[in-house]
């Protein structure tokens, strides 16, 4: 919300210039990363694709609904473009691996990040915006999923779009169950073994009080249904941090072999 035109040029701009550079190489098939912010503060719960979109409360959110919008005219006018739109609900969770995970750059990043910065002690406490939200706990409510789930979900739109002319198609990206922060707290705090020093602040300008998804669409026509729990989310990122406690290493070499022709 305090940096707009940096998402306008990053979202918009950096969409124009793909989608132009991909049909100047006869190049119609995309996954496009949506969000559900396209909709809004909630009419009805759960949501499903069906849901009005447009009533935006926050940039991040406005410059995802411009690039669908976009999406609809272009597939319209030519019907060779094969799209389909993945609206991701809140993706947390790292590889089970280790090896890979959200590494953060901001002083006020995603929640998870933040709040496994906190109980390593690099931060003092955790943040949350707002305790007076009209759901039990008084904090926000959202459909938290795994992002192994998230990328099975790419595979799966993936798999219709090689088999199919499809158009344009959206598709919700959520487990279908809404877990608020404070409950999100309690099971880092349980399944990590650490403690979690809480400080409510304000809410964001922006913010929205509960969503959860409607993911049937998805399970019908992509095959595809979360396997991840809450608990598992929580345990995955927990492994990624702790190995990795600053992140990625900075300023490291990467090496190249080319072998044959391929790298």
């Amino acid at each position: 919300m305090q940096q707009p035109l940096l998402y306008y040029q990053n979202n918009l701009l950096g969409m124009l210039n793909l989608l132009e550079v991909m049909r100047s190489h006869n190049c119609y098939q995309m996954v496009f990363s949506s969000s559900c912010t396209v909709y809004g503060e909630p009419e009805h719960l759960p949501i499903t694709e069906t849901h009005p979109t447009g009533k935006i409360t926050n940039v991040y959110g406005r410059t995802k609904y411009f690039i669908e919008e976009m999406l609809k005219d272009l597939s319209a006018a030519e019907k060779r473009w094969n799209i389909i739109s993945l609206r991701y609900f809140n993706p947390v969770g790292a590889h089970p691996s280790g090896l890979i995970g959200e590494d953060p750059t901001k002083e006020f990043t995603n929640l998870m990040p933040f709040m496994a910065q906190v109980a390593l002690g690099k931060k003092p406490v955790l943040t949350v915006f707002g305790n007076d939200y009209n759901t039990p706990d008084g904090t926000g409510i959202r459909d938290y999923i795994h992002v192994m789930d998230l990328a099975n979900g790419h595979v799966a739109a993936l798999k219709l779009l090689n088999d199919n002319q499809v158009g344009l198609k959206v598709y919700n990206l959520g487990t279908g169950k809404g877990v608020s922060v404070k409950e999100l707290v309690d099971v880092f705090e349980r399944v990590t073994d650490t403690k979690i020093p809480l400080q409510y602040v304000s809410r964001r300008l922006g913010d929205i009080t509960a969503m959860w998804a409607d993911a049937t669409l998805a399970r019908d026509e992509l095959g595809w249904t979360t396997k991840y729990t809450i608990e598992e989310m929580c345990t995955d990122f927990w492994r990624w941090q702790t190995m990795n406690p600053d992140g990625y290493p900075k300023n490291t070499k990467t090496t190249v072999i080319i072998a044959n022709g391929n790298s």
